[in-house]
Order: structure tokens, then C-alpha cells, then sequence
């Protein structure tokens, strides 16, 4: 007879640690079995992104979700120590700046008022208090900004990932190096999967997790997900100036900044012209950097005018091409499948509560913890994009 099991989550990043972490935690009887072919996480967006938490959206599920995160990251070395062992995170609450020229104040006023309607703690300043409260700036061209004083920042995300593994697996979460090939679909119900070996588990319930690699294994339960692997590059450098409370900068041409030790880290989306599916190429690109962040970082921060570059990689997104919002909730036309894709750079950020909410859904609540049913895969169907305007 073949192996049985209640659930299985394909993917044991992030996200589906998460899941299974939340499952175990809540107080679910059955077995949860995690799948994730790499444990090593080499090459997973988890271990590879710039892992930042920020509430500066423009949808209220967005923001939702990262005010559900930033509580669960601060109380992390509680919740997921194990036998007194907590895990240290590295959570560093600097705030997100977000930069405006007179052309987006408005949005970012908007975005402003709304945030802080939902919670969030998020200043707003005009060109000139940005210069008073962030000397080193040049606010040549600028004419607004919002800055995260408590609840944004960025952290250890690889932490993060073996700190949900390993309290998953204290609660008696099973995870097994072994990749899904495919699914049993009989009537729109996932009966099993069928591993890579070749050997067959039967399962009760699906969660697909599985990052850039998802939408082949959804195509299977017959429906498909717009969602692509996209590359990004993170590089880093050093800077001769101390530079005093330095936040994660995002600067109107879309170049980002953050400290990361004695110094930066920095990247940028490429132009949509400029941006094929990855087709597994993690290879490092230093003329973007010359050519397109520096000369950004430069302009906006003078004192980054000499820097000394050091390490970079790369890792890839599973962008979603609908909307560039996460996919969360069941497969339409399934009975008993469960997605959670299409994280386009927001995964890490969003693991604690997509994993709470799918854990909840799971097991049946209508009502749960977190409200993220406007991330739910039925919208590609009724051509419904959830239109969010701060996409870094």
C-alpha cells in the first residue's frame, strides 16, 4: 500500500515551513509531511533575498500582512524556541524610506493616509524635513517622503526559514528531502503525489509552496498561474562615511539600499524590457550595478559617490505577471488543493501570515487569524489584478 499521509506541502522554504509550523502549532492532530528537494536551500529566495518587512504598501491585504508579520518577527525568539534554545533572528527595525518627486506625491500621500488608517507607524515628510532628519541625503528633485519609525526593517531570512523547520519539527512536523513530479488528480480532487523516486504518498490535502517551481505542479491539478522565475541581483559595498541611522532607501528610479554589517547592500529591477524568465541563469551581472544602481545611489546619497564593492549574488522571484501580488488560497476547480506562489519578492515578509491563514483554511476555518482573501487565486479567473502601487 502506498505511504499516507493527512497533508503535504510541497516546499520547505519560507512559506511552507511556515505552514507546516502553524499546522503543528495550532494543534492539529494529522500528519504533515513537508517535501522540499533542496535542504540545503542553496538557491532558495529565502536564503538569497534581501529579507525586508515593510507595511509601506498601498492594498489593505498587503498591509494586513505585514503588520501580522512584524508582531509574530518580534516575538520569533519566543514562539519558536525549542527546549529553551530561542533563535536570533537579527530583526532590525530601520524603517523603509520611500522617496517622491512631485510627480508620485500624491500617490505617496495617499499610500500614507491609508497605512496609518490600518495601523501602521509610517511618518510622512516634506523636502525639507527629509534633509533635517537624513542629513546625508540630497533631496535635489524631490518632493516628499515616508519613512517606517517602528514595525519596517530587515532580518536574517535564512534564520527565519530553520527557525519555523526546526520548532516544525519539535511539534512533530515530518520534513523529507524529495521533490513532487506530479500530482494523482481524479475529479478535480488530489488524491496523491508522486515523487521523483517514483514512490506514491496518498494525502487528504495539498499546499504548494514550491516557489519558481510551483506552476508546473499547478498545471497539473488543471488550472495555470501566470507566475515566472524572474532574476535579481543583491550587491553589496562599503563606504568610507558613517552614515547615521541609515533605513532601507528606496529612491523614485527604483534603486534600493540598506545596511548589512559595516555596509550595504543594494539592487533594482531591471526594465521590463530587460527582464526574461531566468531559465536557472543565477549569474551576477556587474555592469547592472555600474551602469544602473550605482550612478542611483550616487545622485541620491553623495557620500556613496566612493564606495568599495564587494560580494554579490543572485536568486530568483517567483513573479507573479498578473498583478505582482501573492497567490494564497485554493486552486480553482480543486477540491482539496492549496497554493501559496506568485510572493514576487514579498515571500519572506508574508511567510508568518500566509502560514497562519493557510494553516487556519486548512483545516476548515472560514474565519481565521488573518484575512488575506483578497490574495486568493480566483481573481486570475474573474480578471480581477489587485492593483498595488509601492512595487519595489
Amino acid at each position: 500500500m502506498p505511504e499516507t499521509t493527512d497533508i503535504v506541502i510541497a516546499g520547505g522554504g519560507a512559506v511552507g515551513a511556515s505552514i507546516a509550523y502553524h499546522l503543528a502549532a495550532s494543534g492539529f492532530a494529522g500528519r504533515v509531511l513537508v517535501l522540499e528537494p533542496d535542504p540545503t536551500y542553496a538557491r532558495a529566495a529565502s536564503a538569497l533575498s534581501a529579507a525586508s518587512i515593510r507595511q509601506q504598501f498601498s492594498s489593505p491585504v498587503n498591509i494586513r500582512a505585514s503588520l501580522f508579520g512584524i508582531d509574530f518577527l518580534r516575538r520569533a525568539g519566543d514562539v519558536l524556541a525549542v527546549d529553551g534554545e530561542r533563535p536570533e533572528i537579527g530583526l532590525r527595525e530601520g524603517g523603509y524610506l520611500f522617496l517622491a518627486t512631485a510627480a508620485g506625491q500624491t500617490v505617496l500621500g495617499e499610500n500614507h493616509a491609508l497605512q496609518t488608517k490600518l495601523g501602521a507607524d509610517i511618518a510622512y515628510f516634506d523636502a525639507a524635513s527629509l534633509l533635517q532628519r537624513f542629513p546625508w541625503i540630497s533631496t535635489e528633485g524631490l518632493a516628499a517622503g515616508t519613512w517606517g519609525r517602528s514595525g519596517e526593517g530587515w532580518f536574517d531570512g535564512y534564520s527565519l526559514l530553520q527557525a519555523f523547520r526546526k520548532k516544525a519539527r519539535a511539534l512533530g512536523v515530518e520534513f523529507r528531502k524529495a521533490a513532487v513530479a506530479s500530482l494523482d488528480m481524479a475529479g478535480g480532487s488530489c488524491r496523491g503525489v508522486v515523487l521523483d523516486d517514483g514512490s506514491r504518498i496518498a494525502c487528504g490535502q495539498l499546499a504548494i509552496a514550491a516557489g519558481t517551481g510551483a506552476r508546473a505542479l499547478v498545471r497539473q491539478s488543471g488550472f495555470d498561474i501566470p507566475v515566472h522565475a524572474k532574476k535579481r541581483m543583491i550587491f553589496t559595498f562599503e563606504c568610507r562615511e558613517t552614515l547615521s541611522d541609515f533605513p532601507l532607501l528606496i529612491d523614485p528610479t527604483g534603486v534600493y539600499c540598506r545596511p548589512e554589517g559595516t555596509g550595504y547592500l543594494c539592487g533594482s529591477a531591471p526594465p521590463a524590457d530587460a527582464d526574461p524568465d531566468a531559465d536557472g541563469d543565477f549569474e551576477v551581472d556587474y555592469q547592472f550595478f555600474d551602469d544602473h544602481v550605482w550612478p542611483a545611489l550616487a545622485t541620491r546619497v553623495p557620500a556613496f559617490e566612493a564606495i568599495k564593492r564587494g560580494r554579490a549574488w543572485a536568486g530568483h522571484y517567483d513573479m507573479n505577471g498578473f498583478d505582482h501580488n501573492a497567490l494564497v488560497g485554493a486552486v480553482p476547480g480543486t477540491s482539496n488543493v492549496w497554493l501559496a506562489n506568485g510572493f514576487s519578492g514579498h515571500g519572506l515578509q508574508q511567510s508568518p501570515a500566509v502560514g497562519r491563514y493557510l494553516a487556519d483554511r486548512l483545516q476548515g476555518a472560514a474565519a481565521t487569524a488573518i484575512d488575506l482573501a483578497d490574495l486568493a487565486p480566483q481573481r486570475l479567473l474573474e480578471k480581477r489584478p489587485l492593483v498595488e502601487k509601492n512595487v519595489v
